[in-house]
């Protein structure tokens, strides 16, 4: 590698650090930025978690709830990973509101770097649109084994990812890899293949297409499970 490709790649990864910043900035902006409502897959996970009687969930990227507080609502405790103070915060005041605080416990943490639980902790790990933020394929790689070492046994990895069927995919500024950006949001575009890539140690157990907002949003929902010890 030259000096102008360790430039170039120094470059792009200040680039994706910045997200942070970003995503605080909004948070703080917009109470609600995704509304209150509970996403299309959060609620079918709850469908998944009832029938197979999972109560302890490991929620990553939470934003400022709306996902959080429907899984409370629904009888399971939550301990909740995030590098957004505000959304963090966001979910302790509505938790405290509706009397859901003993259910939901939250950590400001980059999951890029670890996920501080001990290994086979979880039922279930569930994320929406986490694992399409600003990663690179390293730290997918990274966050996708974390992931499996706290879920227990048979548990499930359940997250959803934009496809690149999605309008938005190709569009704006590439930042490397399948990371394009726009508005300021830097978005990693998964295929199957990707999906596949990230799932050592896991079965595959269901890839399901859905739209989300008026957008809309294009949308793999994949559900893995944990196959070795």
């Amino acid at each position: 590698m030259n000096l102008n490709q360790k430039k170039e790649k120094n470059l792009k990864t200040n680039i994706l650090n910045k997200q942070q910043r970003h995503w605080e900035h909004k948070f703080s902006k917009r109470s609600e930025m995704f509304g209150t409502s509970p996403s299309l897959a959060a609620q079918q996970a709850v469908k998944i978690f009832k029938k197979k009687k999972f109560t302890n969930i490991l929620e990553l990227g939470a934003g400022q709830g709306r996902d959080t507080i429907f899984f409370a609502q629904n009888g399971f405790n939550l301990q909740v990973l995030d590098y957004s103070k505000s959304g963090l915060n966001s979910i302790i005041k509505k938790a405290k509101t509706l009397n859901l605080s003993d259910q939901i416990s939250v950590k400001y943490h980059d999951i890029r770097k670890s996920i501080p639980f001990k290994d086979a902790t979880f039922d279930c790990c569930f994320s929406h649109m986490l694992y399409c933020m600003a990663f690179t394929a390293k730290e997918l790689d990274l966050l996708s084994n974390n992931i499996n070492k706290v879920l227990k046994f048979g548990g499930l990895n359940i997250y959803t990812v934009r496809h690149t069927g999605d309008a938005d995919y190709g569009k704006g500024i590439h930042r490397g890899e399948n990371l394009y950006e726009t508005g300021g949001f830097i978005v990693h575009f998964f295929s199957l293949e990707k999906i596949k890539q990230y799932s050592a140690g896991y079965k595959v157990i269901n890839i399901e297409k859905f739209e989300e907002g008026p957008f809309p949003r294009k949308l793999f929902q994949v559900t893995l499970k944990k196959i070795f010890k």
